[in-house]
């Protein structure tokens, strides 16, 4: 059985109270829950979320309002785990309970607008146990900061081995954030390339004082600046990754920011406004609060603004596009618009059984968008 629920065929999707979960039959009395869990199932397993995990915490549910406490119950178990090995001296189990707890952290949080307390208190906890774990991982990772006009955005610096190493900037999703995609980066180390996973505007710890903005170049353009200043980077060699809403925010960047030479994006958005009103309750309300809009009227405005009409013939760098044909929040014809719209060397890659992200065949293309971004780089084949 697929890891996702399935809403009952005869009452309609996003309709029914009856799912088949796991196997299993449920009631799902909080259309809130049965969405979360009908769209973001492989996501979680495909990012470092415990299959058992995953059922345990969401069979214990009925309400959306328990999501939060649920899930950080949860990353409590893995924290904890985390703190006793390291204060047994085993760094390495420490750093990979930490990053789990982080991630759980994350998960709780994630879209969890409605609460902004409980969220900001989940979200501190996942920056706090990622930034501890990554510190112990193979490669650890170095908290970085990016001056961003007059504000500044954060990020996570992983280097391989190699000197002066090419660097890829990683950008989240709307609900996404920089500590969730670590299980993206690890194809792209392990070829050589150096990571930057940023909380650009609308993200992470940026979303609470920047909001969403459709121009994302203005802040891929200040890491861009900052990779310039280290001595440790390759700074010819800068690629920029994105998934999800991410997946509008790397090719837009790569649309203007001359400095960056190859773009991957996963399942972005054409146009954002175009999807809106085919989007879930919660990311529409996710939305609305991280663009800092004061009702869905204003969002929808700003939600206009992301759009790659006018930006898309300017990408003249090689561009790695990936959707899922089964994607039911981005339709794949947005990937399939933008790949016929750029005007340099582009690869698109459809994902014919993929969902959003195609989080539930993630092997049918990380480690070959991996491959790619070093053959750009004219890494050696490994």
């Amino acid at each position: 059985m697929g890891g996702h629920a399935i809403p009952d065929p005869d009452l309609g999707y996003g309709k029914s109270n009856i799912v088949l979960f796991f196997g299993r039959i449920r009631r799902m009395p909080d259309s809130r829950l049965s969405s979360a869990l009908s769209h973001w199932a492989p996501r979680f397993v495909s990012n470092g979320v415990l299959l058992a995990d995953f059922e345990d915490v969401t069979a214990s549910l009925e309400r959306w309002e328990d999501w939060c406490a649920a899930w950080s119950k949860r990353a409590a178990v893995h924290e904890d785990l985390g703190r006793d090995a390291l204060k047994n001296g085993f760094r390495l189990t420490a750093g990979e309970h930490l990053i789990r707890a982080a991630i759980y952290y994350h998960f709780a949080k994630f879209v969890f607008v409605q609460d902004p307390k409980q969220m900001r208190a989940a979200h501190m906890k996942a920056v706090e146990c990622y930034r501890e774990g990554i510190a112990h991982a193979r490669p650890p990772g170095e908290r970085v900061e990016v001056k961003y006009e007059n504000r500044v955005i954060y990020g996570v610096l992983r280097k391989p081995a190699n000197l002066k190493p090419p660097v890829l900037i990683m950008a989240p999703g709307l609900d996404s954030t920089k500590e969730e995609i670590h299980a993206y980066e690890e194809p792209f180390l392990a070829r050589g390339i150096a990571v930057l996973a940023i909380d650009g505007p609308g993200q992470g710890e940026a979303e609470y004082e920047i909001p969403i903005c459709g121009d994302y170049e203005r802040a891929a353009g200040a890491v861009v600046d900052w990779i310039g200043q280290r001595n440790d980077l390759d700074k010819n060699n800068i690629a920029i990754w994105g998934v999800s809403l991410g997946g509008y925010y790397a090719p837009r960047a790569a649309a203007y920011e001359k400095r960056i030479k190859a773009c991957i994006a996963l399942s972005g958005p054409f146009e954002w406004d175009r999807i809106w009103d085919g989007l879930p309750e919660l990311t529409r309300e996710t939305f609305r609060v991280r663009s800092h809009s004061k009702d869905e009227t204003q969002a929808r405005a700003v939600a206009k603004t992301l759009t790659m009409k006018e930006a898309a013939p300017r990408i003249t760098c090689p561009i790695f596009i990936v959707t899922g044909r089964q994607d039911r929040l981005v339709p794949a014809s947005h990937a399939e618009q933008l790949a016929k719209a750029v005007s340099g060397p582009v690869e698109l890659l459809i994902v014919e059984d993929g969902g959003h992200n195609a989080n539930n065949r993630p092997y049918r293309y990380r480690s070959r968008t991996a491959d790619w971004l070093a053959g750009q780089f004219g890494l050696p084949r490994v």
